[in-house]
């Protein structure tokens, strides 16, 4: 990259804040760092950024709320989480409020580089085709936008990644493994259970279009399919 990637680090601990600051900046990133929740949304929303991370205990707003508010806006920049928590509960919320992935803390910042990197080469994985026009529905990928039976919806940047493969993959299966590393970078399974959610959420916003169905190939993958095609 000619330029260095852009990364907003949220996290209260000074001390694990500076660490990691200065490890990110030896790896040619350029880095932000907020120590509450409230002050990383404004910022977040005054600049582009290519990565959020993002601790999950903050003062002001905790980083579920604010990655929640973030992907209010469908803004598509990768976020991970930084947790102490383990329960599985805590990983699949920070999923379904729009995280990408998490790492638990402590953590080798070698790997947190690593994710980084991947988040950042991820995006060119999915189809270079944006607008697709299936049965009574169109999808417009660049805007997020799904129109079922003439009714427009704008959907979340999840919801999009998926919608985007499968329509780029129509009639074919795409396997789970292929779904979850090319939207969320790893095959991994609780992120498998978050997919389900965005699948079922699909299926419902495609329900007023009967000629369409995402099927379930159980425990293989999905595919997107018209009937008279």
């Amino acid at each position: 990259m000619s330029l260095k990637a852009r990364i907003l680090l949220v996290e209260d601990d000074k001390s694990l804040a500076r660490v990691i600051k200065d490890y990110l900046s030896l790896a040619n990133f350029d880095i932000t760092v907020c120590e509450d929740g409230q002050s990383a949304l404004d910022i977040f929303k005054s600049r582009p950024f290519d990565v959020c991370v993002v601790d999950v205990m903050l003062p002001k707003m905790d980083g579920f709320t604010l990655v929640e508010k973030i992907r209010a806006d469908h803004h598509h920049t990768p976020i991970l989480f930084l947790t102490s928590k383990s329960a599985k509960e805590d990983r699949i919320k920070g999923f379904l409020k729009g995280g990408d992935d998490y790492i638990t803390k402590p953590f080798d910042i070698e790997e947190l580089v690593l994710r980084i990197n991947v988040f950042l080469k991820r995006s060119g994985n999915l189809s270079q085709q944006k607008t697709f026009d299936f049965g009574k529905s169109s999808f417009d990928a660049t805007n997020f936008r799904l129109t079922v039976n003439g009714e427009t919806r704008k959907l979340t940047d999840k919801e999009a990644r998926i919608m985007q493969l499968l329509c780029a993959n129509m009639h074919r299966l795409v396997p789970r493994e292929e779904m979850l590393k090319t939207v969320w970078g790893k095959d991994d399974y609780f992120l498998g259970r978050s997919m389900d959610v965005y699948i079922s959420k699909l299926r419902k916003y495609l329900a007023a279009d009967s000629t369409v169905e995402i099927q379930n190939h159980h425990g293989v993958g999905f595919k997107l399919g018209v009937s008279g095609e």
